[in-house]
């Protein structure tokens, strides 16, 4: 046995969404998951309540500040922050800074890394992404995929100045090409979406993930089911779009109409895409403009949209985690888990006051 001590999370243990999946205590040995008592513990600390398996923040950005890069500290104070909020796994989509130290730090969240953002010349945030030209898309996303955990993130949209509004950054054959490459190497796609104009290309090219997809329609939402394409809405971000319209509105009135539009549909768009199949995740966009520690926002936000609340806990814990390929609550996993004074199920707000939070088996919160 280990000479770490023993931990007793004992009370209502949610291994999965269903009631059979409920058990009464766990133990944690080693680090690790356990639902065997240990014999002959001598160190044994005991909590008590609903325990979860460490959130997940589907769409967060370590290593991101206003103006791109930052620097360790400041990365390490964002991993924490998100920390604390319960998030004990991140997939960070899309970072410029080199955060693979994280890996050798206990007390930090997990990252499911998908380099950095790609985009195209002047159309994205300046300092975020790789800002290329559609003749060089296979060859950077070979290099992202190659960087990542699996992922490689793509801007599938920005405002075009010249247009006014929101359009679609690559040409139908350069995202096929790309899409293919980094499947052939193991990496997963994704792309920042907030248009209608750029999904259909994306989709039926083999895409992965849509993140925000403020832009699915109707018309759209079946080939999405077809093709098994996720989307993260960040709902917390698009609250985000008539502060950004009222910004924008002198220069843009077209794309600020647009976003607009978008803001004011967005529950509905989130609800038509979880009623008819597409899988939901949680992600705050946290990062650049937003602050870290949003996950609890996200998740009441995704009910608010009429998501049910377990569906809604799925999103950040038992969905998530299996849709990223990481374990929760399973024997012999890493012990990462939250605990709540409250059945999270009757309430998902009680997300926003862990009571404790164990990171690889210790007690960090």
């Amino acid at each position: 046995m280990s000479d770490r001590a023993v931990l007793h999370v004992k009370g209502r243990v949610l291994v999965g969404r269903d009631e059979d999946q409920v058990r009464d205590e766990v133990w944690v040995v080693g680090g690790r998951i356990s639902y065997d008592r240990p014999a002959g513990a001598r160190d044994v600390r005991t909590v008590e309540g609903w325990a979860l398996p460490g959130l997940v923040d589907a769409h967060c950005h370590v290593g991101l500040g206003p103006h791109g890069p930052v620097e360790p500290d400041v990365a390490e104070k964002q991993a924490l922050t998100d920390r604390e909020a319960g998030t004990l796994l991140i997939r960070d989509a899309g970072s410029p800074s080199d955060t693979r130290w994280v890996d050798d730090r206990e007390d930090l969240p997990k990252i499911v890394r998908a380099g950095r953002h790609i985009a195209r010349t002047r159309r994205y945030i300046r300092g975020y992404a790789h800002e290329i030209e559609p003749e060089d898309l296979v060859a950077y996303v070979a290099q992202e995929a190659r960087r990542g955990d699996g992922w490689v993130k793509l801007v599938g949209d920005w405002i075009d100045r010249e247009v006014g509004d929101l359009a679609p950054s690559w040409p139908r054959d350069a995202v096929e090409a790309a899409i293919a490459e980094a499947h052939r190497l193991g990496a997963r796609v994704t792309a920042h979406c907030f248009a209608e104009s750029s999904l259909r290309d994306l989709v039926e090219s083999g895409i992965d993930c849509i993140e925000h997809a403020t832009g699915l329609t109707q018309e759209l939402i079946p080939l999405f089911v077809e093709r098994g394409v996720a989307i993260v809405p960040t709902l917390v971000n698009i609250a985000t779009f008539p502060q950004l319209a009222s910004g924008g509105e002198a220069k843009f009135p077209r794309w600020s109409a647009h976003l607009r539009g978008l803001h004011e549909r967005r529950y509905d768009t989130v609800r038509d895409a979880y009623d008819a199949g597409i899988p939901v995740f949680v992600g705050t966009d946290a990062g650049g403009a937003l602050p870290h520690g949003l996950v609890a926002g996200e998740v009441a936000e995704l009910v608010t949209a009429g998501i049910p609340p377990i569906q809604a806990l799925s999103a950040t814990t038992w969905g998530a985690r299996a849709w990223l390929g990481r374990p929760g609550l399973d024997e012999g996993a890493p012990a990462d888990l939250v605990v709540y004074d409250t059945d999270p199920r009757a309430d998902v707000r009680v997300l926003a006051a862990p009571r404790r939070v164990v990171l690889n088996g210790t007690v960090v919160s």
